[in-house]
Formats: structure tokens, C-alpha cells, sequence
């Protein structure tokens, strides 16, 4: 039976309905010595796993691939459920989860071939990737199942073990898409969901036994991960926030732009760190820019996640929608316009209406803080140059974007933001084949491609004379 209660302001694990603010269940978290059981049987099992061959692990990465498509419509509501994802956009994810699968499938023998080169002295000279050991992955609520794939498909692939911490509000999820490791044959213990807390995370990173940690979430998360990491020498992959810039030049396709800049600002409810969160448009084509892309933010469904006509779903909680809101009034009570009204909506339900602002200044919180959801600034620029000092006027680096139909000159914009990703005439996102990263508060580090098998891999030499 279930209570309408707020959100518990612990650290448990806890699923709290955001659509309707009910109590649906919680998840008894690791003991001490539980946490330290859980950890050497990881540790154990990597001792075999390192032994299986890269064509052995491909093959049960397809078989998962397939489980996790069959089982697509499950995952979805779990995680419609957990954070309030509308649960097409939450089958989607499930989708995306199992494209990586398959894609460490099809390729991750190949990365894993030696490299031979030419070393004078030697008849040959060969450079392997081999496992260190236990991972550690500390995931996020806002795309449980495709955050959860990207840290551990890499790491299983090259041979090393994965502790999968997921964050406090997706359990549910987590438990269930490892569950599916094992039915696709995968030996147990070689990936496990850890339910432990911040303390526990700490007591894990310093264990010899676990041999690197990747994080993805705030900035202030993985300045205290990272800097655990350093103090133990352990390497870290951390992706963290992000105020991506949309430039928008002269001689943009308007139309197509505003439709990319808006439909990608409002995926998944804004709540995506490589959202194009600040669009930057230059003077020329400004005003027909924005009333094409404020027409799209006035035409959303807010609603149930599970009604098919749901285009925005809640947030992930109502500190989310306070936190946000706080940032939209601030902007507001400091002189920021209002060019879509939305924001936080009456009655139950962790519910934000889209919003669009321009007129934002350095004054303002959504200047330098990242918008964690459906509100989006649009910046006028004179030209090019302005767009280019602009978006690189934040502490993030994620990702960009930049529309030009006069390509030489986008790719010059492209070329001089300060970013680990940019996408041209196109938003990026995060494509499978391609590393996932960024710089500055960003974080360090990628996933996905072939740099995720290089972040915690022994990248060993061999030189036989």
C-alpha cells in the first residue's frame, strides 16, 4: 500500500513517485560488512573473468543486447516511475541501453587486438589492453539505464569487474537491467548493484581493491570523488554538469534550427547534462529564430508520464522543481525577459512548466549555473565572434552546437569553443560509436568508442628480442 509523503530527505533508496509524490518503495541499503562482501566477490570474480577471451565476452554482450530490447517495456516504466520520464522517452533509453550492448558486441574484439609496432632492438614489439580489476560506477537518476550501459559495457568488455551504485531514486532500474547480465549468462558477481552510502563510497574508493571509479553528476560530486581518487592514485573518469552552448550564425537554416534547438532542449524534460541549455543566435536572424523556437516550447503537454500525450513529464523531485524555479525567479526579480511564461505548477506532482527567458546577465544564478530542466536562454549576440566569447564564458565544457549553412565558417566557431564535443548543422549528443566527455568543470575522462576501453585498462607493452 502506498502514502502520499514528500520526498525523504535521507540518503536512502527510495522510490518516490514524482507525477503523484507517493511512497512506492524502498530498498534496504548495504550493511558494512555487507558492502565489503559485495566487494570481494567482485574481486574474486574478476580472477576468472580476466581469463575469458574478448570473443567470449562479445557473445554474451549480444545475447544482453537482446534481453535488454525484449525487456525494453519494463525498464521503461521502472524508470518512468523512479523520475518521471514520459515512458516512451523511457523505452527509448531501454533502447539506447541495449545499443551499446550490441555495439561492444560487434566491435569490442577488435579493440582489444594487439597493436604491433616497430621497436629497433626488437622483432617485435606489441601494445595490449589489458584489466586491472574492480570498477566503481556511480550513476545518475536522469538516464539510469543508458549511464549505468555506458560505464559498464566497456569495462566488462575489457575484462575488469563493475560495482554499479546508482543514484538513491533509481534502484529499481538498476536492479533490474543487472538482473538481466545474469540471465544473459554473464558469471555472477561480474557486475553487481551496490546500494551503499556516501560514507560507503568513500571506504571503497581507498580499498585496494578497487582499481578505478567513474562518476557521472554535479560538479560538487566529482570534485569530492576526484579528489579521493588522486589521494589514493586511482584513475577517475568523471562527467559531470554542463551549459551547453546552441550557436546559432548568419547563415543558419533557421527552421531547422530552431526545431533542433528546441526538440533537444526538452528531451527527456531538459534534465540531460548535454542539453543545449544556453542558445546563443546572432542579431541577423534572431527574431525569426525565436519565435519558431518558442512556438515549440508553448506547444507541451505537461502531464503524466504514462499518458501517451505527454511530452513533459515532472521532475525527477520536488527539489528539483524548487531548485529550478529559484534560478527562473531569480533571473526574473533581476530584470531577465520572458519570452515562453512556465515554471513551477500548483497541486501534486513534481511538475515545470517549460519556460523560455532572454535578457540573462552575469547578475543572474542561470548565468553561471547549469538549468536542470525545462527552462531555456537565449542570448543576442552581434556575430560570430560575440557567439564565440559567449560560450566559452562558463566554468562547464561539455558539448556545442553550432547551425551555419556557410560550413567553413561553423566549423571555425566549432573549432575555437572550449568543449570536448561539438556538433555542426546537427546536435551531437552522445552517439555510441564516439567518446563522451568534456573539459573545464565538465569533468575529465570519456566514455563510449574506443577511448572507454582505454580509461581503465592496463595499457601494457610487450618487447620480445
Amino acid at each position: 500500500m502506498t502514502s502520499t509523503l514528500p520526498r525523504p530527505d535521507t540518503r536512502a533508496y527510495v522510490t518516490v513517485n514524482p507525477a503523484t509524490g507517493e511512497l512506492v518503495k524502498e530498498f534496504p541499503s548495504l550493511t558494512d560488512a555487507e558492502t565489503q562482501a559485495v566487494l570481494q566477490r567482485a574481486h574474486e570474480a574478476f580472477l576468472s573473468w580476466r581469463r575469458t577471451t574478448a570473443a567470449e565476452r562479445a557473445g554474451l554482450f549480444s545475447t544482453l543486447a537482446e534481453l535488454v530490447q525484449a525487456n525494453a517495456v519494463e525498464l521503461g516504466r521502472l524508470v518512468s516511475l523512479e523520475m518521471g520520464k514520459p515512458a516512451g522517452q523511457a523505452v527509448y533509453e531501454a533502447g539506447m541501453a541495449s545499443s551499446i550492448a550490441g555495439w561492444f558486441a560487434e566491435n569490442g574484439e577488435a579493440l582489444l587486438a594487439d597493436e604491433e609496432v616497430q621497436v629497433p632492438g626488437f622483432r617485435q614489439a606489441v601494445t595490449r589492453r589489458e584489466p586491472v580489476g574492480v570498477i566503481l560506477a556511480i550513476e545518475p537518476w536522469n538516464a539510469p539505464l543508458y549511464q549505468a550501459m555506458r560505464a559498464a559495457a566497456p569495462n566488462l568488455m575489457l575484462g575488469n569487474t563493475v560495482l554499479l551504485k546508482p543514484a538513491e531514486i533509481t534502484a529499481g532500474s538498476t536492479l533490474f537491467l543487472v538482473s538481466l547480465f545474469e540471465q544473459a549468462g554473464f558469471p555472477a558477481d561480474v557486475i553487481q548493484t551496490a546500494l551503499v552510502s556516501t560514507d560507503q563510497v568513500s571506504t571503497l574508493v581507498s580499498d585496494a581493491r578497487v582499481r578505478g571509479l567513474t562518476l557521472t553528476g554535479s560538479d560538487r560530486a566529482g570534485s569530492a570523488v576526484g579528489e579521493q581518487a588522486g589521494r589514493h592514485i586511482k584513475p577517475a573518469v568523471l562527467e559531470l554538469g554542463g551549459s551547453d552552448a546552441f550557436v546559432v550564425l548568419d547563415s543558419a537554416d533557421v527552421a531547422k534550427a530552431a526545431g533542433t534547438a528546441s526538440a533537444c532542449r526538452l528531451a527527456f524534460g531538459g534534465q540531460v547534462c548535454a542539453s543545449p541549455k544556453r542558445v546563443i543566435v546572432t542579431e541577423k536572424v534572431a527574431d525569426d529564430f525565436i519565435a519558431q523556437f518558442n512556438a515549440a516550447f508553448g506547444n507541451q503537454q505537461v502531464g503524466d508520464p504514462f499518458d501517451p500525450s505527454t511530452t513533459i513529464g515532472p521532475l525527477s523531485s520536488q527539489a528539483a522543481v524548487d531548485l529550478l524555479q529559484d534560478q527562473y525567479q531569480d533571473a526574473i526579480d533581476k530584470g531577465a525577459t520572458v519570452l515562453v511564461e512556465g515554471g513551477r505548477v500548483d497541486g501534486i506532482g513534481a511538475y515545470f512548466k517549460p519556460a523560455v527567458i532572454t535578457d540573462i546577465t552575469p547578475e543572474m544564478r542561470l548565468y553561471s549555473e547549469e538549468a536542470f530542466g525545462p527552462l531555456a536562454m537565449i542570448f543576442r549576440v552581434p556575430d560570430a565572434d560575440g557567439a564565440i566569447q559567449l560560450a566559452n564564458d562558463s566554468i562547464y565544457g561539455l558539448g556545442g552546437t553550432v547551425f551555419g549553412e556557410d560550413v567553413e565558417e561553423a566549423r571555425a566557431v566549432a573549432g575555437q569553443l572550449d568543449t570536448g564535443m561539438v556538433g555542426v548543422n546537427n546536435f551531437l549528443g552522445g552517439p555510441i560509436e564516439i567518446p563522451f566527455g568534456g573539459t573545464k568543470r565538465s569533468g575529465y575522462g570519456r566514455e563510449l568508442g574506443k577511448s572507454a576501453m582505454d580509461q581503465f585498462a592496463n595499457i601494457k607493452t610487450y618487447g620480445i628480442a
